[in-house]
Formats: structure tokens, C-alpha cells, sequence
């Protein structure tokens, strides 16, 4: 049986590259996307357009368009950036971040439970910013606190999704060149795709709540 993942963010950067991917080696595609693209439809099975991930309504409408299909891979990747710095804060940007970033992957997670069944896999791209540990440079804290409760919300799935056979993963896709960073990073989506597909080949129930970069280096909390 051929196997389907679904996609947020599917139509440009790193969703597209790894809609791209998983349509190269034979996986179902659904791409979820606030606007679909030409790239997004030639290569996925089923594009579901205007989900705006942090509207209740957008998400129930997306369930109800893959209600009785079997998800293998769900890819929690729709993410937004706005740069914050201390004196200037800017507590709306703040507060949309953590509704795209942290609260959104939770809503689409939770909406989509009855899709996933034992052996399904999640994973979440988040973003070492959003490692604690891991700050040396201080800054965007919008960015920065909902990944970090991305990664709090990833490793509790991962404990509650564990008794029904669904490993959960959260995977930093490294500096991607993508118009999130403004074409600056150091890697293309394409690479960055790869390597978070062979985290997500190597993710078992054995090792599912871990963080890793897509290189496969462990990132502290």
C-alpha cells in the first residue's frame, strides 16, 4: 500500500521541498497551504488551500477533507518568523507566532488523531532557537518561546501517542535558504528535506520525543 503524509506549509521552502521528496519516492502527497502553487499542484495528490492553521475553522475544515484516509507521516512544518528586539517589543508579532508556531501543529495534530494509527509518525519542524539551552545570543522572543513550546507540546504527544503506536519527533531543518530568513541561509530546502526525511526514516517508538537537527546531531532542550 502506498503511503500518504500530509504536509503544512506544502507550497514553497522547506514544505515544498519536502512535498518534492516524498513525491519522488512514491508517497501520497496532501499539501495544506494558506495559497496553493503551481509547483504544490503539479506534485501532490490532494492540496488543500486557504488553511490559515491558527483558525479553528480552517482546521476543521481541513480534517473533514481527509476524514477516513490514513495519514503514515503528518509534517507539522507551517511556521512564521518576526524579529523582536528588547525595548521595541511588539507583544502582537509575539503573541502570532506562538498561534502559528506552538498552537497551530497542536490544533492540526489534535484534528487529524483519527488519521493516524499505530506505525504513523509525526514530526514537527521546529528550531534550535527554540532551545533553551542552546542561547547564547538572546533576541526574538516571539520566535524563540513558540518553539520552545513546540518542543514542550512535541514531547508530550510523543508520552500520550506512544500507548497507541504513533512516534512523534521534533527536527530542526538547519539555516535554510528560504524567504523566512530572506534567501540567507546556508543550506537549500532541498538538502534540509533530506535530512529530515532520514530523521524521520530513523524515528521509532524506542527514540520518539527526541530533538534533533536534520543533520541527525541530538539538540539539548
Amino acid at each position: 500500500m502506498t503511503s500518504r503524509v500530509l504536509i503544512t506549509g506544502a507550497n514553497r521552502g522547506i514544505g515544498l521541498a519536502l512535498a518534492r521528496h516524498y513525491h519522488t519516492e512514491g508517497w501520497r502527497v496532501i499539501g495544506v497551504c494558506r495559497s496553493v502553487s503551481p509547483e504544490l499542484s503539479e506534485i501532490a495528490e490532494q492540496v488543500i488551500d486557504g488553511v490559515d492553521v491558527t483558525r479553528a475553522e480552517d482546521v476543521a475544515r481541513l480534517a473533514e477533507a481527509v476524514r477516513g484516509q490514513r495519514l503514515d507521516l503528518l509534517i507539522n512544518n507551517a511556521g512564521l518568523l518576526h524579529d523582536e528586539s528588547l525595548g521595541s517589543l511588539d507583544f502582537d508579532t509575539i503573541r502570532e507566532q506562538m498561534e502559528v508556531n506552538a498552537y497551530g501543529p497542536l490544533r492540526v495534530t489534535e484534528a487529524l488523531l483519527d488519521n493516524l494509527s499505530a506505525g504513523s509518525k509525526i514530526a514537527n519542524v521546529t528550531s534550535r532557537m527554540g532551545s533553551i539551552a542552546d542561547n547564547d545570543s538572546g533576541g526574538r522572543y516571539g520566535y524563540r518561546a513558540s518553539k520552545a513550546a513546540l518542543n514542550a507540546f512535541g514531547k508530550s504527544l510523543a508520552i500520550d501517542l506512544k500507548p497507541r503506536g504513533i512516534a512523534v519527533a521534533q527536527l530542526h531543518p538547519g539555516y535554510v535558504q528560504t524567504r523566512m530568513v530572506n534567501f540567507g541561509g546556508l543550506i537549500p530546502p532541498e538538502e534540509a528535506a533530506a535530512g529530515i526525511a532520514a530523521r524521520i526514516a530513523a524515528l521509532t517508538l524506542e527514540n520518539s520525543g527526541g530533538f534533533w537537527h536534520s543533520n541527525g546531531e541530538p539538540l539539548p532542550w
